[in-house]
């Protein structure tokens, strides 16, 4: 039966799109080697530093909290404030906090530290329905580690600003003041239109000349502990990631347990936590900026609360006796859509499209077309028109793939002619085949070829999936979340399969079963793609046989813990190919006609390229050498 004749080059096309795209998922992974590396450059890190804070001047240790009610310990407080101890003297240099909103977010700030404390996305939830915290219970803080002219060093994060709050038409606008007098200030700025998540920020001081230390600049350490948002914490993880952009190009810290690294010319710096960000911006660059990357779980787990640890460390530079930074917050969603309105700020390059040719399709081809496509259909359905779409956009690709099998199917019986006829001499045989080939008009690899060009479509898609904002908590079907797994079955507590989760997911199922059906007629068009076994090698016919049942179960283990909705493409994508492929064959190639043209193809002279010219001398070669011996 022809259903049971295989396709070796649609075999080595799936091969090699797994395998590549295993390459992908794992190329960032550090090596044995990389990790004893990267212990030794901590370890002298933290060396120097040691020596360096043994050689350093004394300074004044860290301002602890104190109750301000306590005129014992006001005195104190105010005598290792040194220039800064009238703010202890302000009627509101108390824990207070003041919140400022708008209809997307809203803000809450401490006196302490003149800090963003509480910041909650006002439209978005989480999975279990709580709302969408980015700063919450101590998970960030922002200080700055100011050295001053009596030899002093003062953390922000310890001291007491004046707030006031006012309004400008529709916006509203925080001053945070750390006062050394009336007069004599640190200010931290914070603008909120009404219709953003953009909060304009601005580091400033007055007449602070004589009290800032010129020639140490003023560090800002910015750290933020990512808040969980979804069911699976693992799943979270992969997407949440430490970005920067600097010189016009981004870059992005590990995705492993832990990472660090140095850069200059930075604008700015996301805390990616998946489908939210926290970015702080700086549209004239800082000069240089340290990161580190940590993550906080060991594993799959319901009660564990936070990601990945992330640290900024930040020299601000004292230009004249004072600070002035002109910047900007961003507390929302990771979405294109909204990126769009501060598109002078690059923000979407912080979305992981993905490198190179597939970062460029899912930005300029898949993310517009879906956005449009979701307006006018149901997120599920528009998933479908998408993959109709690129399936009928990818359909020459498959005919030429199936044409070429077609072909081959055509001079199979030619080409086991000549292995029957050389099967005592392989250079030989090797020699006709290729001649042969060459007279037809025919390549035993363009049957392989179309298959690698759609790896850029397959890797794309693979990336769009998880990180389209446009798909989170958007149903489908029994699908709660297309942006996540789907789920019909949870495993009891505790019991979980290694690789495949502690769930059983539907779409991942069928799309498995559809590909396996897509396989067994694929690897039935063309027997001729399957060569006669010599003596000493493996049986391409029984790995074929195998790799129709493995590469399922790899999809079905692969994408268990993956977006439904990148299943859900596939499933369609495989029942949409097959179908394509029927039409093909049945109604759009002619078998008697390839033959005739073959034939006439094998009666033209044929010129060769260089290239088979080289090939043909060196294997001629070969074979002289062989009779002399």
């Amino acid at each position: 039966m022809e259903g049971k004749k295989f396709d070796i080059n649609s075999i080595i096309g799936f091969v090699l799109i797994f395998g590549i795209l295993l390459w992908f998922l794992y190329q960032n992974q550090p090596t044995e080697e990389e990790i004893e590396a990267e212990k030794a450059k901590t370890e002298q890190v933290e060396k120097a530093k040691e020596e360096q804070e043994s050689t350093a001047t004394p300074v004044v240790e860290e301002t602890p909290t104190v109750d301000l009610t306590d005129s014992t310990a006001l005195a104190q407080y105010k005598g290792s404030l040194g220039a800064f101890a009238y703010s202890a003297t302000i009627p509101s240099a108390g824990d207070d906090i003041t919140t400022f909103e708008n209809e997307l977010v809203k803000f809450k700030v401490s006196n302490k530290g003149g800090q963003i404390v509480e910041a909650v996305l006002k439209k978005y939830s989480t999975y279990d329905s709580v709302p969408v915290y980015l700063v919450k219970d101590g998970n960030a803080s922002f200080n700055l580690n100011i050295s001053t002219t009596d030899n002093r060093t003062l953390n922000t994060e310890n001291l007491y600003f004046e707030p006031s709050l006012s309004e400008s038409g529709e916006n509203q606008i925080l001053s945070m003041k750390l006062k050394a007098s009336d007069n004599q200030y640190l200010e931290y700025r914070y603008e909120l239109k009404p219709d953003g998540y953009l909060v304009d920020f601005t580091i400033r001081s007055q007449g602070l000349d004589n009290v800032l230390n010129s020639s140490q600049p003023v560090q800002l350490d910015w750290k933020q502990k990512g808040i969980r948002h979804s069911k699976s914490i693992e799943y979270e993880n992969r997407y949440t990631r430490l970005t920067y952009m600097h010189d016009g190009k981004t870059s992005k810290l590990g995705q492993g347990d832990s990472d660090d690294d140095t850069d200059s010319n930075v604008s700015w710096i996301s805390y990616r936590q998946h489908f939210f960000s926290t970015i702080l911006i700086n549209p004239a660059e800082f000069s240089n900026a340290s990161f580190t990357s940590e993550k906080l779980f060991e594993e799959e787990s319901k009660e564990e609360k936070y990601t990945k640890q992330y640290t900024s460390s930040i020299p601000l530079e004292v230009q004249g006796g004072e600070l002035n930074y002109n910047m900007h917050w961003y507390y929302g969603p990771t979405d294109a859509r909204v990126f769009k309105k501060y598109k002078d700020f690059n923000l979407a390059d912080s979305i992981p499209f993905g490198w190179g040719i597939f970062g460029f399709i899912n930005k300029h081809v898949f993310t517009p077309l879906y956005d449009f496509l979701s307006s006018v259909f149901p997120y599920g359905i528009a998933i479908i028109v998408m993959t109709i779409l690129v399936r009928l956009v990818m359909s020459p690709v498959t005919y030429k793939s199936y044409l070429s099998q077609a072909k081959m199917k055509v001079i199979k019986p030619e080409v086991t002619e000549i292995s029957q006829k050389y099967k005592d001499n392989a250079m030989k045989k090797q020699q006709e085949t290729m001649k042969l080939y060459r007279k037809a008009g025919v390549s035993p690899m363009s049957g392989c070829i179309p298959a690698l060009m759609q790896l850029p479509i397959f890797y794309a898609l693979f990336m769009f999936f998880p990180t389209a904002f446009m798909l989170r908590q958007k149903p489908f079907l029994w699908a709660k979340d297309l942006s996540s797994y789907d789920t019909i079955y949870e495993f009891p507590e505790g019991f979980s399969i290694p690789f495949y989760g502690d769930h059983v997911s539907l779409f991942p199922i069928l799309a498995s079963v559809a590909i396996f059906f897509y396989m067994r007629m694929t690897t039935g068009q063309q027997q001729a793609m399957q060569q006669p076994t010599q003596e000493g090698m493996p049986d391409m016919g029984k790995m074929m046989k195998v790799m129709i049942y493995i590469s399922p179960l790899m999809m079905l283990f692969f994408f268990n813990n993956y977006a439904s909705g990148l299943s859900l493409y596939y499933f369609i994508s495989n029942l949409i190919t097959i179908v394509i492929m029927l039409v093909i064959k049945n109604y759009i190639i002619d078998e008697d006609k390839i033959h005739a043209k073959i034939q006439e193809n094998k009666k033209k002279p044929k010129k060769e390229s260089k290239f088979q010219r080289k090939m043909r001398e060196m294997m001629e070669q070969a074979e002289a050498q062989k009779k002399k011996k």
